[in-house]
């Protein structure tokens, strides 16, 4: 048969006798004569050397070869050796009418055009009409598309279709009696047996979903394969069909909708820049990409938005990177800045706000490697052949650009497909990314604005030694409205107090604003803790019903009003002189204190209810606290965590207050670190104050008769203390002071009358009587005889003022040590 093929130089050569069932094939032009072609005929063309360069389906139904593994073949690979029938891709042989004609002219061949027909018996002729059961089965069996196979109890291979044998790269009298995993060891091959093992022994059908490198394709694919059992007439299983569908492309568009479905639940779940960066890394990597990673403007991690970027190169801030280094060298790490070239593609579609795709054999990224030659042999030692980069874009602005990397020859490179993916992924986090800025600049503008308004730094007082801490919540919840202060009062006492606002946010620290300034201002009038509470509270009650209405209708979010309305507070006055303490509280809890032994206790301070609510009165207690003592006042937030009972952290809390410590400011840090907790959601307040007592060489205390002439007297005990005291320059000052509120609480007041001095940084006299009559400060007229007591009064020292206590009232002057009256008395 070769040696005719190569003999032909312009003369059909026929084997056997041709027979055909004739086709018209038309329209011809006008005049041509009809030509008559069996469309069932195999046909294969070669080129003048005899390689096949041409293959119809019906030759690869009679020869078993699929185009792609004959092209290339020559002609003489499709006869047997002798030439005298067709040689099947099985190794069979076929009867066929074969027919090999020349093409082209004799000084100038064309190659061969093979045609061949198989011979058809009477008896298969006869059933041509009805080809019966056992052909039809035949070829459903050896012409479906799909992979099917038939294998022994022992996973050993009987029969195979013609699509399964392609896949093997094996024929069937290659594979019959043998398990594909001998001849291809393979992991998913082996496990394919197991369960062709396990379908025989149960008689249970099975499926599942497996990824096969099968020979002659560059990378594994997705497959179904469905295992069930061949069962005789009483039940045996005697062998196991499989049949195998390669579902690749279904596979990839349920991963990318399973991403874009995934990334609405796992990507924007913490309100952390980096936090929700890493996210959308963890997400991607290996399911969509080898390497990804997020770049931001440095102004974004603030809280603010960046400036437009036109052109250039641009300063990029690494927020997440998965893997955190995939090669030697790779930078930036995650938290440094890096500068992207202008041929970057990441610095282009930051200007441009389009995505890129790109192959690295893309000029744009020859000219980008050349200008990062570092970058460049990073990309290329772990094999990077394929690179997208989509600018992070929301509500118009661009925050910075994340970029996804391909290497190794596990994965092709991005398609468009995948181009569309990434883009909807990155607006996806790109909103979230921007969420996160705005709760970082409102935190930070919440933080700010509670930072100034709390005392800064330790505070001291004659009357006690302070130390405080505040700590926010976790990044996880905004800034709350807890605070604390230290408040200097009259009489060397010093007013201790901690307050916590309900909700979180901008207004939350505005309303602690208010609430502080309101706590100060009432304390500067000297009231009880009671009574300070109740103004409070009636403050609180009207600025809510007053705004009420601007509330339901104002800034989504807003929390200044609402945070009002159930806002806690504990208010304490400490006196030194006592040595006594008194206390109310408004929806807090109750303080410890922890006396000189190391005993401690959580005061007894009746509970009022919260701010705003004003449906009940607030009591006071007063309790004698010995020198040396410790109070703690805190906010619920370090007691109250998830999990965790009240009752044992507040026993926790007592422990770790009484641990010697040497100092005060050490002891805030080991109470925080004894109570630290990683499910923190709510701020902390802690403000802890050691207690003096002023001894008696400080304090000198007199009773006055309700007489005038007693002034006198008074004026003499006065300047002989002063003297001890060494104060002699303070004497001709102190006289006159005590001289004119002796002279009113003796023609005013009622008895008893006691006069009071006490030395500390300064002078105060303090004069009580039981009148709750308080004397106002007034210009006197020319013509007045009286009025200008008080004004001598108020020439001649710091501050004065009026202090109602459950006796009557005290006047107090304050003169500063070692100064002079603000201004020479005029009258």
């Amino acid at each position: 048969m070769a040696k005719a093929i190569r003999r032909s130089s312009g003369t059909a050569h026929q084997v056997g006798t041709m027979t055909h069932s004739p086709a018209w094939f038309g329209p011809l032009p006008p005049g041509s004569a009809r030509i008559r072609v069996d469309a069932a005929a195999a046909i294969a063309v070669s080129d003048p050397s005899g390689r096949i360069i041409l293959w119809t389906n019906a030759a690869q139904l009679l020869w078993g070869y699929a185009p792609e593994e004959v092209i290339g073949k020559s002609l003489t690979s499709l006869f047997t050796t002798d030439g005298a029938a067709l040689l099947h891709r099985d190794g069979r042989s076929v009867e066929a009418q074969v027919c090999v004609s020349p093409l082209g002219a004799s000084e100038r061949p064309g190659g061969f055009l093979l045609t061949a027909q198989p011979r058809v018996s009477a008896e298969a002729r006869s059933s041509a009409q009805d080809p019966g059961d056992e052909a039809l089965m035949r070829w459903v069996f050896e012409q479906h598309p799909s992979h099917l196979g038939i294998f022994d109890c022992e996973a050993r291979s009987l029969k195979q279709n013609r699509t399964m044998a392609r896949a093997t790269g094996l024929r069937e009298d290659e594979l019959r009696d043998r398990r594909i995993s001998d001849l291809i060891p393979d992991a998913p091959l082996i496990e394919n047996d197991r369960w062709i093992r396990r379908v025989a022994s149960t008689g249970d059908p099975a499926q599942r979903e497996a990824f096969l490198k099968v020979p002659g394709e560059p990378k594994a694919h997705a497959w179904t394969v469905d295992y069930f059992p061949l069962k005789d007439s009483v039940g045996r299983v005697r062998a196991v069909a499989m049949t195998a569908y390669d579902y690749s492309e279904q596979y990839e568009s349920r991963e990318r909708l399973s991403l874009l479905g995934e990334a609405r639940t796992r990507i924007g779940a913490s309100l952390e820049l980096e936090g929700t960066a890493e996210e959308l890394a963890e997400l991607l990597v290996p399911r969509f990409a080898d390497v990804v990673s997020v770049d931001l403007f440095e102004a974004v991690f603030g809280g603010e938005l960046p400036a437009a970027v036109l052109s250039g190169p641009v300063l990029l801030r690494r927020a997440a990177q998965r893997p955190e280094c995939f090669a030697a060298g790779a930078r930036p790490a995650p938290g440094e800045t890096r500068w992207h070239p202008a041929s970057s593609p990441v610095s282009r579609c930051v200007a441009t706000g389009r995505a890129e795709l790109h192959d690295f054999t893309d000029p744009k990224v020859t000219r980008w490697f050349a200008d990062e030659p570092t970058t460049a042999a990073e990309l290329h030692a772990c094999g990077a052949h394929s690179l997208i980069t989509v600018p992070i874009r929301a509500r118009g602005t661009t925050l910075g650009a994340a970029a996804f990397l391909r290497h190794g020859t596990s994965r092709e490179s991005f398609a468009a497909d995948d181009l569309t993916v990434a883009e909807d992924l990155v607006a996806r986090a790109a909103i979230c990314l921007d969420n996160a800025r705005r709760f970082t600049r409102e935190r930070g503008i919440a933080l700010l604005l509670q930072s100034t308004l709390l005392p800064r730094g330790p505070i001291t007082h004659p009357g006690a030694e302070t130390a405080a801490r505040y700590l926010p919540a976790d990044r996880a919840a905004e800034a709350g409205g807890d605070w604390f202060d230290v408040i200097p009062l009259p009489g060397t006492r010093v007013g201790l107090v901690v307050g916590d606002v309900v909700g979180h946010g901008i207004g939350a620290s505005v309303t602690m604003g208010r609430l502080r300034t309101a706590v100060r201002t009432l304390a500067d009038i000297d009231l009880q803790p009671d009574e300070l509470l109740t103004h409070l509270d009636d403050m609180v009650t009207h600025s809510v019903e007053e705004t009420g209405d601007e509330a339901d209708g104002g800034v989504a979010g807003y929390d200044a009003i609402p945070g009002d309305i159930g806002a806690s507070c504990l208010y304490a006055v400490y006196d030194p002189v006592s040595g006594t303490c008194a206390l109310a509280r408004a929806g807090h809890p109750p303080p410890v204190l922890v006396r000189p032994d190391g005993t401690t206790q959580v005061l007894d301070v009746p509970a009022g209810p919260p701010l705003g609510l004003g449906s009940l009165p607030f009591e006071a207690t007063e309790v004698n606290i010995p020198e040396g003592s410790l109070l703690a006042l805190f906010t619920d937030g370090l007691v109250e965590t998830r999990g965790h009972d009240i009752d044992e952290r507040i026993d926790e809390l007592r422990r770790a207050l009484a641990r010697p410590v040497p100092s005060l400011e050490e002891l805030c840090d080991t109470v925080l670190e004894s109570l630290h907790s990683d499910t923190r959601t709510d701020d902390i307040a802690l403000l802890v104050a050691r207690t003096r007592v002023l001894g008696k060489e400080h304090v000198a205390e007199w009773d006055v008769p309700a007489d005038a002439a007693a002034v006198a007297e008074t004026r003499k005990l006065v300047d002989e203390r002063l003297t001890a005291w060494g104060l002699e320059e303070a004497a001709f000052t102190m006289e006159l002071v005590v001289s004119e509120l002796v002279t009113n609480a003796i023609r005013y007041g009622t008895e008893p009358i006691r006069l009071r001095l006490i030395k500390e940084r300064s002078l105060i006299c303090e004069v009580s009587d039981s009148s709750n009559t308080a004397p106002h400060l007034r210009r006197a007229q020319v013509s007045d005889e009286g009025g200008r007591g008080l004004f001598l009064v108020a020439e001649l020292t710091q501050r004065w003022g009026t202090r109602y206590t459950s006796a009557g009232k005290t006047i107090w002057a304050e003169r500063a040590l070692g100064r002079s009256p603000r201004t020479a008395p005029s009258f």
